[in-house]
């Protein structure tokens, strides 16, 4: 299966259950191909959860779901060393990371002692369970939900931790027609029971194509620029590591192989770069008060950096 069809069965597929949301739906797919991590970031109701379930369901790979709160411990979510009477031993009990997709729901409720635990996971494909160091499954991929709007009761991204996701997708209302299509559907009470669309080894197969995906030098140092860009512009205090410049290639050669393509083109960089770049500036604050949006700075450096030809 090319990267197009298998695109096209994941989409076909999620429609059954979710109206819309077609870049939202693709953008998953290249985080899990890019071995990357996701934000899911809108207001309650758009289908977060909903499009996170079906996307593992379709996958057919083991799928948990943690909803934070503010009383979750780090154990709760990688597990624990208790002692066996029957056996007189230690053995370890594992918590709900040990899955290939794990939706991480309202990330921002947990305390940030309990969000930290999700960094060595996360970056090393791993966790520490009381000094037992233990490898998370292949592939792995973290899905958190994060409700923009509420300020009581949640807590601040640390920033380290904002820059292990390779995307924050932004899903907002759907447009008018898409909307009545979906409350058609929940009027006429259609259910649909999801297929799984394709084999674990197969999404194997398709990640290590991913990474044969080739990059001209040209392409390579246009994506630099892009990069280099949020550094210089004065608008802003910490623009974005080397680490966002990894995720913004692999990012990039996701989608061209997504798109049928095995080379990256320069549409490519610039589609992706928004959810790769934004949430990892820090402002100034004179232009925070002023509300202007990360996006808007990556819009301005996307229009201003010269494309290869």
């Amino acid at each position: 299966m090319n990267g197009r069809e298998l695109m096209e069965r994941i989409k076909e597929e999620i429609h059954k259950v979710v109206v819309g949301y077609d870049e939202v739906i693709e953008m998953l797919a290249v985080a899990l191909l890019a071995e990357g991590h996701v934000i899911l970031e809108g207001v309650p109701g758009v289908a977060k959860t909903t499009i996170a379930k079906s996307f593992a369901m379709i996958t057919g790979l083991k799928f948990s779901r943690i909803q934070l709160t503010p009383d979750l411990l780090p154990a709760d979510i990688l597990g624990t060393v208790y002692f066996d009477m029957k056996a007189s031993e230690f053995k370890i009990k594992r918590g709900p990371i040990f899955s290939n997709i794990v939706l991480v729901d309202e990330i921002n409720r947990a305390t940030p002692k309990t969000q930290s635990a999700l960094l060595e996971a996360m970056q090393e494909r791993q966790v520490t369970i009381e000094g037992n160091t233990l490898p998370l499954p292949d592939p792995f991929l973290v899905i958190a939900t994060r409700n923009p709007i509420e300020l009581e009761g949640v807590y601040k991204l640390p920033e380290a931790q904002l820059d292990r996701f390779m995307l924050n997708i932004k899903m907002h209302y759907l447009d008018e027609e898409s909307e009545l299509r979906m409350l058609k559907r929940k009027n006429e009470d259609e259910s649909f029971d999801l297929k799984q669309i394709t084999r674990p080894d197969e999404l194997t197969f398709a990640i290590k194509k991913v990474k044969d995906v080739k990059i001209r030098e040209e392409v390579l140092k246009y994506l630099h620029r892009i990069v280099m860009g949020t550094r210089l512009d004065d608008r802003v205090l910490l623009g974005a590591s080397p680490r966002a410049g990894e995720h913004l290639l692999k990012a990039s050669k996701s989608l061209a192989f997504l798109r049928g393509r095995e080379y990256v083109i320069p549409d490519d960089v610039k589609e992706v770069a928004p959810s790769v770049l934004a949430h990892r500036l820090i402002l100034k604050a004179e232009y925070e008060l002023d509300e202007l949006r990360s996006e808007d700075i990556i819009e301005s450096i996307l229009e201003r950096v010269e494309v290869p030809v």
